[in-house]
């Protein structure tokens, strides 16, 4: 009983770390992700390729090996399907190049911000301090005691 305790605390301890979390949070943004940009290439991209093709759909592209039967279903090797696959792929791997591109771009010019930033700080002297006006009399007041005493 008390190693299952043991062994559950372990396991709370290990699912709560942060780095759990954001490897969780990681795969259900990747998951919404990877439906976007497969309706991208599926629903928007493919048709202007099939559309430029003349209509040709990669999908039905197939070698038949053994006709099909009243028993028997056909016996084919479906190439059409892996080029298809293949196109998806390369057309996925663009789409997120051109997004992991613009992300690196709009990282970069931040960055850039904050160094002109930090640049024009480190060349402009700092202000003077402000002196609030009772310091100042205090001040005199103390010089003015030290001349009397010498």
């Amino acid at each position: 009983m008390a190693k299952e305790r043991k062994t559950l605390g372990e396991f709370k301890k290990f699912i709560t770390r942060g780095n759990v979390m954001d490897l969780a949070v990681g795969i259900i943004i990747g998951t919404a992700f990877t439906a976007i940009v497969n309706s991208l290439v599926k629903d928007i991209l493919m048709p202007f390729i099939g559309l430029i093709m003349g209509g040709i759909s990669f999908v039905d592209l197939k070698i038949v090996i053994t006709a099909a039967t009243e028993t028997t279903a056909e016996v084919a090797i479906n190439y059409g399907t892996f080029i298809q696959r293949v196109i998806d792929f390369l057309f996925i791997a663009i789409v997120v190049f051109f997004i992991v591109r613009t992300i690196n771009r709009m990282r970069e010019r931040l960055e850039e911000r904050k160094k002109m930033e930090e640049a024009k700080k480190e060349a402009s002297p700092p202000p003077a301090p402000v002196i609030p006006a009772n310091v100042k009399l205090l001040t005199e007041i103390r010089d003015l005691l030290k001349k009397q005493k010498i």
